[in-house]
């Protein structure tokens, strides 16, 4: 194996594991998420709302399209946040 080889084989194996805890963040974040919006489902009796609010979904795409930097386009992140936004309403709390 050439020494460029086992450079760019070291420098894969160091941003896996850059990947991987950067998973594990996404995986903390997205419990805490869901904690949220557990927490508002809870409310929303005594506040009189109904569990869904297309508009309040807007309004996250909308915050989430303005916080993208990149390399992720937008419809990337909406496309996500479309399943993040499924797996909410079907959690049981």
């Amino acid at each position: 194996m050439s020494e460029s080889n086992l450079d760019a084989q070291g420098q894969i194996a160091e941003i896996r594991e850059r990947i991987d805890q950067i998973d594990c963040q996404l995986v903390r974040l997205l419990n805490e998420r869901a904690q949220c919006s557990l927490d508002i489902r809870a409310l929303k009796p005594q506040a009189r709302q109904g569990l869904y609010d297309p508009k309040r979904e807007e309004e996250i795409f909308v915050n989430v399209a303005k916080c993208n930097e990149g390399p992720l386009f937008a419809d990337d992140l909406r496309e996500i946040y479309e399943a993040i936004l499924h797996v909410a309403k079907e959690m049981r709390g």
